[in-house]
């Protein structure tokens, strides 16, 4: 099927490893152009090697970092065609062992520069009606325990997202968000692994994710995250995409 996103300019938070980098990579095959916003500039020139494309290689920690990010990629392709708000960390920021101070801080650094890089993209994305994706968490509507500053900010960008599907509708402006459940990237290893017994956590997951009883890839996130960017989704706005093996929505005791 061809996406018609060849020549297409996307900007990816995170978009070096993990689902990020999955999404780049994607975007690649399909002959668009990613402009991975990444301070893992390793990983990123290792995606980007002999293809059309751009690391910007910061964090978004400040509102400048995301402005600058954008004028750059206006500078070097002169256009922006969609986002994917993608990266963030789970900081295990929870209520009894947290603070005020580190939850104000976990929720910052989870949820703002999502909407700043929306905000500073859409003038151009109102140029080339473009999209947004945002990556948001199966912990914003399951909860986990423990991270509270993660969840909150999860669970606020799937309010972000129907409100800016609603706004943006006089521009054309699609905005999505797809929500992974158990996925395996190279934090969740890390995770896994600091278990005391790392295969026996891995086997209490599968067991409870009814398709396969296998995590979720980063490649099947980014699937699903490249089709609603593409014109093939052109009617989906507002919308909440699962991409879990039916872990939040199916009996887990199948």
């Amino acid at each position: 099927m061809n996406l018609n996103l060849s020549n297409k300019v996307i900007l990816i938070s995170g978009g070096a490893n993990g689902i990020g980098g999955a999404i780049s990579s994607g975007l690649l095959e399909e002959g668009a152009i990613p402009v991975i916003i990444d301070p893992d500039e390793k990983a990123g020139a290792k995606l980007l090697k002999n293809s059309r494309g751009l690391q910007i290689p910061t964090l978004l920690t400040s509102e400048k970092d995301v402005e600058m990010a954008v004028k750059t990629a206006i500078q070097t392709f002169g256009r922006i065609d969609g986002i994917v708000n993608n990266a963030g960390i789970n900081d295990g920021v929870g209520l009894e062992k947290g603070s005020p101070k580190a939850f104000a801080e976990s929720v910052a650094k989870n949820l703002n520069h999502y909407y700043e890089l929306a905000h500073f993209a859409l003038p151009h994305l109102k140029s080339s009606n473009g999209s947004i994706v945002n990556i948001s968490s199966k912990t914003a509507l399951t909860g986990q325990g423990n991270t509270s500053g993660y969840t909150a900010a999860k669970g606020a960008i799937l309010s972000l997202t129907r409100e800016w599907a609603v706004e943006l509708l006089p521009y054309q402006i699609r905005v999505n968000a797809v929500i992974p459940a158990e996925v395996i990237t190279p934090m969740y290893e890390r995770w896994i692994q600091s278990f005391d017994n790392p295969q026996e956590k891995l086997t209490s997951v599968t067991s409870k994710i009814p398709l396969g009883n296998r995590l979720t890839t980063p490649e099947e996130i980014a699937a699903m995250v490249i089709f609603l960017l593409s014109d093939k989704a052109s009617h989906i706005t507002g919308q909440q995409l699962h991409v879990d093996g039916g872990y939040t929505h199916l009996d887990r005791a199948l």
